[in-house]
């Protein structure tokens, strides 16, 4: 079976979420976010630098639960937005979930 190259749109797509997650990760590490997520620090990096332009659904869930991250909610601002912008300012409490609150 031979993979279909992606899209100039996936590409994108993946560097938007890539953004997204380090601008949420903010001050902290990236070995931090990554032991909690369960991933390495490499592929985390690499997600953060749109190097995976679509990673695996649960390596997305987990970096987000970690983060405190609405996947409804992330879907929602890499669809609507060409490059995204600050986590606090434009994405809202909708994004942003107190800790404790499963995915």
């Amino acid at each position: 079976m031979v993979r279909e190259p992606l899209t100039e749109e996936q590409i994108e797509r993946g560097r938007a979420l890539g953004a997204l997650l380090r601008q949420a990760r903010a001050d902290r590490t990236m070995v931090d976010v990554a032991r909690a997520s369960g991933i390495s620090v490499e592929t985390l990096r690499k997600i953060e630098g749109g190097r995976i332009p679509t990673p695996a659904f649960f390596t997305v869930a987990a970096v987000a639960a970690t983060l405190d991250l609405s996947l409804d909610a992330l879907l929602a601002r890499i669809d609507s937005a060409d490059a995204p912008a600050p986590v606090a300012a434009t994405l809202g409490p909708a994004l942003l979930r107190p800790r404790g609150i499963a995915v």
